[in-house]
């Protein structure tokens, strides 16, 4: 470094970016305080010194704004997790009042705007321009249309169509308009007809909801009608038809409806489970009566009777069902309050998306499975029944039976002690198909003995007890595919199917079908041919000759029974009412004998069917050509000769009732 001489010629160092002029001039400035600036340098360097100072004054409002909405967004969070846990909390503890459930206000509309039109085609319903309910066509859902609103919402609670053009559906009309609470508002619409069958006491009750011209509606006149339950009318129209070969014109109504505060709709049930439940149920549904009153309410959870020695309580149950939500909610209390009942292998299988079925089976706390139809009319049922069965056996993989009932049924206090007592039969004996607790025969006439079982080579459904080995092996893999219109129950009882196999069935039932709407049942056919069924109204029955149900000794039984009959005077006719001797001993065994050329023929048995009031429109309860009731309290055998291999216990004097074509009309019905 001593020796180090600079080189005279080098240029100073500049670091990469550095602006020499920039640095010069400032070097200058400081030396030569008196120099005067270029005023247009000036005037750019404040521009840009301006500029900078507002993006960061703009940066740093942002900032602090989302500082804002992050702070407010964590003292709502906060605030809903508090709440919650309150809502959550031990079910038996209680909550002070102040922390109560209490409906608050939406800040929705304080009123609604309704508009309705009835019409010969068409039947429509909108709320604030909302279409709730449209119904085209003419052939179809005819009758008085009606929707229940919520009174503090507006929503839609129920819907529900009434063909009162048919017999007794005036009847069901007023029966679910009682169901509805107090408060709610009423729409209602006629569609086609819906006078026709529209007696005085339906009427009579339009009119007492404020209905001021229901009275005066007669065949194919048109009406609208909007109203609130206990309160007063809303608005109503009416237009009439010329004559009976036309209609009234299309009626066409607007209502503006005050909504209630939301506050005083709703009640303040226990915050456990049952009143979750309840609450759920009864903030979207209506038309279930007592469930949803505040004091009081119908019970949803049930402790039936232990029923002694039970064999069937781990058995899974199927619930069959479809849109019929009130015939799933009046089957599903007598199901959980027989003695014996399970809820948690109780499983519901809705056909279709329905939210209320659905929200009938949650209201029990039992499970429900919704799933995609497939086909139609019948074939849409018969896959249904399928996937049902399917999900039933993977559901439960280890069970080896199911039982199987139906949305429109009550059980009778007996259901599972009778299967209970019958269920071994399956195992022990393979001449079995299933074991049922219908008896097509047994109305109240024709049924007596509550310990009495019988054979059947027809299956009757309506509650019955199917084996996994059955199922799995031979009705799934063969079961009709969709697009086959094919009666799933018509199918099993096929020749092919059931393989000469058959059915134990009591003498009284242990269900009851009380279904009017379906897609083959109408009021009609229930009145005729179901509302006459006897149901087993007490439990603990004992059942007599379990064991002697068996192939082999059910033969013996027979043969015994025989041995002891007598014949009926065959002189008389069935149809008359003296047909059966009224000085006999009590429990006379009787034989009634009939032309039957085959097993096939069932000409005369049909015209018996008919003078004794049982089932007629096809042939059922058969045993090797041979039927078993009571008639006038006597126990009957009706043999068919020469079909039936009883028929050697005729006597040589006794001539088959052949010729019955002076039967009267009527069918089960008595």
């Amino acid at each position: 470094m001593e020796h180090w001489v600079p080189n005279p010629r080098a240029k100073p160092f500049v670091p990469s970016g550095y602006n020499y002029r920039s640095s010069r001039l400032s070097s200058q400035a400081d030396t030569n305080n008196h120099q005067v600036w270029n005023p247009a340098m000036l005037r750019a360097l404040t521009s840009r010194r301006c500029i900078g100072k507002f993006i960061k004054a703009g940066i740093l409002v942002v900032l602090l704004v989302t500082a804002v909405f992050h702070l407010v967004f964590i003292f709502e969070t906060g605030k809903k997790l508090s709440d919650n846990k309150i809502e959550d909390s031990d079910f038996g503890k209680e909550i002070p009042n102040e922390l109560k459930f209490k409906p608050e206000s939406t800040g929705g509309p304080k009123s609604i705007l309704i508009d309705v039109t009835s019409s010969r085609e068409n039947v429509f319903m909108a709320v604030d321009g909302t279409t709730v309910l449209e119904d085209e066509g003419f052939d179809k859902n005819r009758g008085i249309h009606i929707i229940i609103l919520n009174q503090a919402t507006g929503s839609v609670m129920a819907k529900r169509v009434f063909d009162t053009y048919s017999q007794q559906e005036d009847d069901a009309m007023v029966l679910f308009l009682n169901l509805v609470s107090d408060g709610r508002i009423l729409v209602f619409a006629i569609k086609d007809e819906g006078s026709f069958q529209l007696k005085k006491a339906a009427r009579d009750f339009l009119t007492s909801l404020g209905s001021e011209v229901i009275s005066n509606i007669w065949y194919r006149d048109m009406w609208a009608f909007v109203t609130i339950k206990g309160g007063t009318k809303v608005g109503e129209k009416h237009t009439k038809a010329p004559d009976l070969n036309s209609w009234g014109e299309k009626a066409e109504l607007r209502v503006k409806v005050p909504l209630a505060d939301s506050k005083e709709v709703g009640c303040q049930w226990p915050n456990n489970s049952e009143g979750r439940r309840r609450k759920a149920f009864c903030s979207k549904v209506e038309g279930y009566g007592s469930v949803c009153h505040c004091k009081g309410p119908a019970p949803i959870t049930f402790q039936p009777a232990d029923l002694p020695n039970n064999k069937v309580s781990t058995i899974p149950i199927a619930v069959i069902a479809s849109d019929r939500p009130h015939y799933l909610y009046r089957m599903l209390q007598t199901l959980l309050s027989v003695p014996g009942a399970n809820p948690k292998m109780v499983t519901v299988f809705i056909d279709g998306y329905f939210e209320e079925p659905l929200a009938v089976t949650e209201l029990f706390g039992l499970r429900g499975i919704q799933h995609t139809p497939l086909g139609l009319k019948n074939a849409r049922i018969s896959q249904h029944y399928k996937a049902s069965l399917t999900a039933t056996f993977n559901l439960y993989p280890d069970a080896q039976y199911a039982i199987v009932i139906e949305e429109d049924l009550t059980l009778s206090p007996d259901f599972f002690n009778y299967f209970s007592q019958t269920k071994h039969l399956l195992d022990e004996d393979p001449s079995l198909y299933c074991i049922s607790a219908w008896n097509d025969q047994g109305y109240e006439h024709s049924s007596k003995d509550p310990a009495l079982l019988y054979r059947v080579e027809t299956m009757p459904g309506l509650g019955w007890l199917l084996k996994r080995s059955l199922y799995k092996s031979e009705l799934e893999p063969n079961w009709p595919t969709p697009e086959k219109q094919w009666d799933w129950d018509m199918w099993m009882r096929s020749t092919g199917v059931r393989k000469e196999r058959e059915c134990i069935i009591p003498d009284i039932s242990r269900t009851y079908h009380f279904g009017s709407k379906g897609l083959n049942m109408n009021p009609y056919f229930q009145e005729v041919y179901f509302k006459k069924h006897s149901l087993q109204t007490e439990g603990g029955v004992r059942l007599r000759d379990v064991d002697r149900m068996k192939k082999e000794e059910y033969e013996t039984v027979i043969r015994e029974l025989l041995a002891k009959a007598q014949p009926v005077d065959h002189s008389r006719s069935p149809c008359e009412g003296n047909f059966i001797q009224k000085t006999l001993p009590k429990d006379t065994v009787l034989t009634i004998y009939i032309e039957m050329a085959s097993s096939t023929d069932f000409t005369v048995w049909k015209s018996l069917a008919k003078c004794l009031h049982i089932w007629d429109l096809d042939v059922r309860g058969f045993h090797r050509s041979m039927w078993r009731l009571f008639i006038s309290g006597h126990p009957v055998m009706v043999i068919g000769v020469p079909a039936s291999p009883y028929a050697s216990s005729k006597p040589a004097s006794v001539q088959p009732l052949k010729n019955l074509s002076q039967h009267p009309e009527g069918g089960a019905k008595r």
